[in-house]
């Protein structure tokens, strides 16, 4: 317990699954977890768990892919709590469309809430994680930011762009005792891919993927944020952290 006390985090796409795993457990560790979500009814929800158990949150309905939204988001933030420590840009969307049948606007749909919102996340933080001696950023990729990924070349393309973004945000501002980093997660039960999954022939083919035998679990990727987001990880930058049973060691 406490290993991110007192520290200030804003955790995107909170409403349900890793992002709600990331806030509970951050929460739980000590930190002040500012969550947000377009979908406000279940955000508040988590809210009250998180404020139930004895950990402090507030939330903010939130369109990641909006520089006004994000401009207000960060500005109430500092007026509550004074600083930002930790920023975890979970919110993201998932486009199996065939590549020949995409369009320029769900292509560009999917660059905005997977990678604009990433910039976005980064640029109305940074300044003040400067201003307080440092901070941890934690980007959620995928393993498709690791791998080409067959019938997803927009959401790949989207999670490489995350990993690289990270990278140069990593060596930009190490300076300033910033941490950037990101998570690559692999087959995870969430609520974006219980479609994906609900089909038992298509979920033992997904699991006989991964060496490890079974799929992952939101909570299995909460503890790699805690611990990049932690002190723990204070000489960790700019690197990529696959939590995904072994997929990418094959």
């Amino acid at each position: 317990m406490g290993r991110v006390d007192n520290k200030v985090a804003i955790v995107t796409g909170a409403a349900g699954g890793m992002g709600k795993a990331d806030a509970l457990l951050l929460a739980r560790e000590g930190a002040k977890v500012v969550i947000t979500d377009l979908q406000l009814d279940k955000l508040l929800e988590v809210v009250s768990e998180i404020t139930e158990q004895g950990g402090e949150a507030i939330g903010f309905q939130h369109d990641v892919a909006s520089e006004d939204d994000w401009a207000r988001v960060v500005d109430e933030t500092i007026a509550k709590y004074g600083k930002i420590d930790i920023l975890v840009n979970n919110a993201g969307i998932s486009d199996a469309t065939p590549f020949l049948d995409q369009t320029v606007e769900r292509w560009e749909r999917t660059m905005s809430i997977n990678v604009t919102s990433v910039f976005l996340g980064q640029k109305y933080v940074i300044p003040h994680m400067i201003g307080g001696g440092g901070g941890s950023i934690v980007n959620i990729s995928s393993i498709a930011g690791l791998t080409g990924g067959s019938g997803s070349g927009p959401y790949t393309a989207s999670k490489g762009a995350v990993r690289m973004l990270t990278k140069a945000t990593a060596v930009d501002y190490a300076r300033y005792n910033i941490r950037a980093n990101s998570i690559h997660p692999g087959y995870i039960e969430t609520p974006m891919t219980i479609d994906m999954f609900k089909d038992e022939k298509m979920r033992q083919w997904f699991q006989s993927q991964t060496p490890l035998p079974r799929l992952g679990k939101a909570e299995d990727i909460a503890q790699g944020v805690l611990f990049l987001a932690s002190d723990e990880s204070s000489y960790i930058t700019g690197v990529e952290l696959p939590i995904d049973g072994g997929y990418y060691a094959k």
